[in-house]
């Protein structure tokens, strides 16, 4: 049985949420990786101007992926060292338990989905 106790997902839930965390910090490690890879083996490709162009529109398409991937690669980073804390389930913001739906959802969440809101609603997303 699943249960959340003071905000701390219990059990077999919480090592399935760790499980997952950790299967998609290796993913994005092989994907930044890749990405790494594929920017060093374009440096001094000569080109004409609308294979530059190109390249150019793919080198910010590549930049914009790199920076979602270590965004969510820090996330997930946070969220083991909360679980190893003990504190994994509990909003930064109110302190209060995140909905374990969330967490099973959104397993690095570190807010309650009114703090969540609240934020992105301050930051104009």
């Amino acid at each position: 049985m699943t249960q959340i106790k003071k905000g701390v997902v219990a059990g077999k839930s919480l090592e399935a949420i760790k499980k997952e965390l950790l299967e998609r910090k290796k993913e994005l490690e092989a994907q930044l990786a890749d990405l790494y890879q594929m920017r060093n083996a374009a440096v001094g490709e000569v080109q004409d101007t609308g294979d530059q162009a190109q390249s150019l529109s793919l080198e910010t398409l590549k930049i914009s992926l790199q920076d979602n991937e270590i965004a969510e690669y820090n996330m997930i980073g946070q969220a083991l060292k909360m679980i190893a804390e003990g504190t994994y389930g509990i909003c930064i913001e109110c302190g209060q338990p995140i909905a374990e739906r969330r967490l099973k959802l959104y397993p690095n969440a570190t807010r309650c989905l009114v703090c969540q809101e609240a934020l992105e609603d301050s930051t104009g997303r």
